[in-house]
């Protein structure tokens, strides 16, 4: 959660152009070595928080063919609003955001992923937070010991340019949580800063949750766009996976 860094080349020194100093001479000019911005975009990667199982998810490998009937008319416009969300991001700072809903296996957080994805690849700053693991560091945040205070965890979360919330689900959302999360919506609207919202809720059961506050908020931060699939992608894809396994 702590704030982006730029990595030095310094710290492995294992570059054979620059031997780690991070620059290299053209003539008389000194001028940065490539393993610079590779080394940087290393970093930027760590510091989203992307899983490493996400960075691979592309706009380019979203698969229609998981969906039917009136399940791929949802998937084609949320996959439209998600790239378009993306693109507008990338010209305008304080794009509104989007809300992906839908029930678990959907291909929300893959939309979400390629999002971060793409917004990396153009070195944006994207922060990628899964709501649970949020919830667990601003709870550890008490620990004396932990070593992290709970308003640096929440100044993170309203003031990254761009954020994603992944999951937000039916956990258990004390009067405590539900202030936390209202606090980083409230900001983030207030101070026009994109946000992607993925969950599994039904719109009246985040209110149910969360609400009427942070409903509020998340209207006018985010259009909502459903995903809904048939069946859990997750579960054909491991099915897939096997199958290729068993393969003579």
């Amino acid at each position: 959660m702590a704030g982006l860094e730029i990595a030095s080349p310094e710290r492995d020194g294992n570059c054979p152009r620059c031997g780690g100093r991070g620059i290299i001479l053209q003539g008389d000019a000194a001028v940065p070595c490539d393993c610079m911005a590779q080394k940087q975009a290393e970093q930027l990667l760590r510091q989203t928080g992307l899983p490493k199982a996400m960075r691979a998810c592309r706009f380019a490998s979203f698969r229609f063919d998981y969906y039917a009937g009136e399940h791929l008319a949802r998937a084609r416009k949320a996959f439209e609003a998600a790239r378009g969300f993306a693109a507008q991001v990338l010209a305008d700072p304080a794009a509104t955001g989007i809300m992906l809903t839908g029930e678990v296996g959907t291909g929300k957080s893959f939309l979400a992923a390629c999002v971060a994805n793409e917004l990396i690849d153009h070195e944006r700053r994207v922060l990628f937070i899964v709501v649970p693991d949020l919830l667990d560091q601003l709870r550890a945040s008490y620990d004396a010991d932990s070593g992290v205070r709970e308003q640096d965890i929440l100044d993170v979360a309203r003031s990254t340019p761009i954020l994603i919330l992944d999951d937000l689900g039916a956990h258990n959302y004390t009067e405590w949580v539900c202030n936390r999360l209202y606090t980083i919506l409230n900001y983030r609207l207030n101070e026009q800063l994109p946000t992607v919202v993925t969950t599994n809720l039904t719109l009246p059961e985040i209110e149910e949750y969360l609400g009427h506050r942070a409903v509020s908020r998340l209207f006018q931060l985010c259009r909502q766009f459903r995903l809904t699939a048939g069946k859990d992608i997750r579960v054909q894809l491991s099915v897939e996976r096997e199958g290729r396994a068993n393969r003579p």
